[in-house]
């Protein structure tokens, strides 16, 4: 059995947090640039470069892309034949998240209550855990930051099987419209569609750590990806809400079984930085 010290766990984390604060995915970068060559109207065509510039800038000076830095959500693959050692896990990954944050300069947006006192905990902490014990001797992470600004546009349904294609692409692209420019299109819209009412939510967002040019894997889901891609697009809720041509660089697909009476679906909707990271302590 391998031993793996959290502390490991912890550096990886505080380093992804600093990285995806300021450093665009290069998938996303591409797309954005290519956007913006599609882009006709004067206004959307301004909003597009400005975009792609934002990008540039944070990127040469290392400032922050977006002054919301967003809550931290991190997944845990934990191989089966590792043993963590060095103390706790969870410890581990809210120190990383609080040194990534802290060290940084980047905003702190975590609050310690939902609804009373809702006093900022000043770390970024808590963050969002996710673990999952799978074959192997590896922990690979997967780390999101999350504003809200995209997040609060989010939405689950609870389908039924007679809804069929239709009605997920109704509920999605409905859900996009109600988004409009609040939540900094253009979007990457990550899509949930089985499991149960919690795990369909986890599946849209996981959806989400996909490289665009990643097709789901199944042709009809993968069909679907680019039916709802086009159906959003033809909204015209274009760049921050000036109209055009792109209102989301992709839509992107996780499925899983359910029961026979369900069909749960989840739209998380992300702004068009989509800041995530992977890493693998080995």
């Amino acid at each position: 059995m391998k031993e793996i010290n959290v502390r490991r766990i912890e550096d990886a984390v505080a380093s992804m947090c600093a990285d995806i604060a300021v450093n665009c995915g290069s998938d996303i970068a591409q797309a954005l640039e290519a956007a913006k060559e599609k882009e006709e109207g004067e206004m959307a065509s301004a909003a597009m470069a400005m975009l792609v510039e934002n990008i540039r800038i944070a990127r040469e000076e290392q400032i922050p892309i977006c002054q919301d830095t967003g809550l931290a959500i991190v997944w845990l693959e934990i191989g089966q034949d590792v043993h963590l050692v060095g103390g706790s896990l969870k410890d581990a990954v809210n120190k990383g998240v609080e040194r990534g944050y802290s060290d940084n300069y980047l905003r702190a947006s975590a609050v310690d209550d939902p609804l009373y006192e809702r006093k900022n905990t000043k770390t970024n902490t808590p963050a969002v855990i996710y673990t999952d014990i799978v074959d192997g001797d590896e922990v690979k992470i997967s780390l999101m930051a999350k504003g809200f600004g995209s997040e609060n546009k989010s939405a689950l349904k609870m389908l039924t099987p007679a809804d069929g294609e239709q009605g997920v692409i109704d509920f999605v692209l409905e859900t996009i419209e109600k988004a409009g420019g609040n939540a900094c299109p253009p979007f990457v819209i990550g899509v949930g569609i089985g499991g149960t009412f919690d795990s369909c939510a986890c599946l849209s967002k996981k959806a989400l750590l996909r490289p665009l040019s990643q097709h789901n894997s199944d042709a009809r889901y993968a069909a679907l990806e680019q039916k709802l891609l086009d159906g959003a697009n033809a909204l015209n809720i274009g760049p921050m809400g000036f109209h055009g041509n792109t209102t989301a660089l992709a839509v992107q697909i996780e499925q899983a079984p359910t029961h026979i009476a369900g069909m749960p679906v989840a739209v998380n909707v992300c702004c068009h930085v989509c800041r995530h990271a992977k890493a693998v302590i080995a």
